[in-house]
């Protein structure tokens, strides 16, 4: 009887314990799955740069909801555009972390250092012109606006590449130290003094 008794606690203990990971799992979701769902990998600045396309794109499709809703010529009239605006300021919040994040750990390298400082500001005004200027036709809007895209991949290839280099000069950097005391030729002990 306490055998089988064990057994069913045991059982038990196997099937809970996958069941509460996944619980634990879906009730608290990783912080920065919101801001940057695709990005290639754990680091901030991969992060950062998905976050980047990610944003612009959740903010053009609210925009486009209200030049559905409104036509071109009112989309930004009175209330209008509200929550494209709520949606840009929103945003701005939101990119402060992955933002500064990306710059601390870019901090060995001063290319990738300004290219994501470029690339936050291209974003902003990205965001800025998702508005419709008077003059243009359906498709001139819809080009600019998708232009973006190219630059911000365009930027994000310089700040990979950058990261890239950084890191194989501070290789070669804290390889030298040790190459040159491996070099070094190391002084010969004193030989004892015969007495003959």
């Amino acid at each position: 009887m306490p055998r089988i008794f064990l057994v069913l606690i045991a059982l038990g203990a196997l099937v809970a314990s996958p069941l509460a990971a996944a619980q634990k799992d879906t009730a608290a979701p990783r912080p920065d799955t919101y801001l940057c769902p695709n990005a290639l990998g754990g680091k901030a600045v991969d992060c950062f740069l998905n976050a980047i396309e990610h944003l612009y794109t959740m903010c053009r499709q609210v925009k486009s909801i209200e030049i559905i809703e409104f036509g071109y010529e009112k989309s930004d009239e009175g209330v209008n555009g509200a929550k494209s605006d709520y949606c840009v300021d929103k945003h701005k919040l939101s990119m402060t972390r992955p933002y500064q994040a990306a710059l601390r750990e870019a901090t060995g390298s001063r290319g990738a250092v300004d290219g994501l400082r470029g690339l936050y500001d291209l974003w902003l005004k990205a965001l800025v012109g998702l508005k419709w200027q008077p003059g243009e036709d359906d498709q001139q809007y819809k080009a600019r606006i998708s232009r973006p895209y190219e630059t911000f991949t365009e930027q994000a290839s310089t700040v990979r590449t950058a990261l890239e280099q950084g890191a194989a000069s501070s290789r070669v950097a804290a390889a030298a130290p040790q190459k040159a005391a491996a070099a070094k030729p190391k002084p010969a002990s004193a030989a004892p003094k015969s007495t003959n």
